[in-house]
């Protein structure tokens, strides 16, 4: 028991410094305005809802209103937003690095379910869905 306890203690003490250096990280990138020479490109991390009870998915694109129709329109009929109607467009990131918006999937999807309400209640207070209002 002893050891199952040291390694849960590790593993936890390892996922809050990964966490930490993210975070570092994106901080660092938005105050520092870091640009790649493909400026042209940009990274999405977003979140769809079948609802604000619902079911979440996290995801990352570099065609935002691409995948958003994808998962609305239920495209691959096995995918895990067809099985579970997740269908609403809540959440948007932007980035113009591929690496922090890979990294900020990662730290998103390792969240409790609360933290990621919170994180689009932030943003979107009544979960509307934000495919209406993409620019594309």
């Amino acid at each position: 028991m002893t050891i199952l306890w040291n390694n849960w203690i590790i593993f936890e003490m390892f996922n809050k410094i990964e966490n930490f250096i993210l975070d570092y990280l994106l901080w660092f990138n938005t105050l520092f305005g870091m640009k790649q020479c493909r400026e042209s490109y940009k990274y999405y991390v977003y979140i769809m809802a079948s609802g604000k009870n619902g079911t979440l998915y996290t995801g990352i694109t570099n065609d935002i209103a691409r995948r958003a129709f994808e998962h609305k329109t239920h495209m691959n009929k096995n995918s895990f937003s067809a099985r579970y109607n997740v269908n609403k467009l809540v959440y948007i990131e932007v980035f113009e690095n591929p690496e922090y918006a890979i990294a900020r999937e990662k730290q998103i999807k390792s969240w409790a379910r609360n933290k990621k309400k919170d994180l689009i209640e932030s943003m979107n207070k009544e979960w509307i869905d934000l495919f209406d209002y993409l620019n594309c």
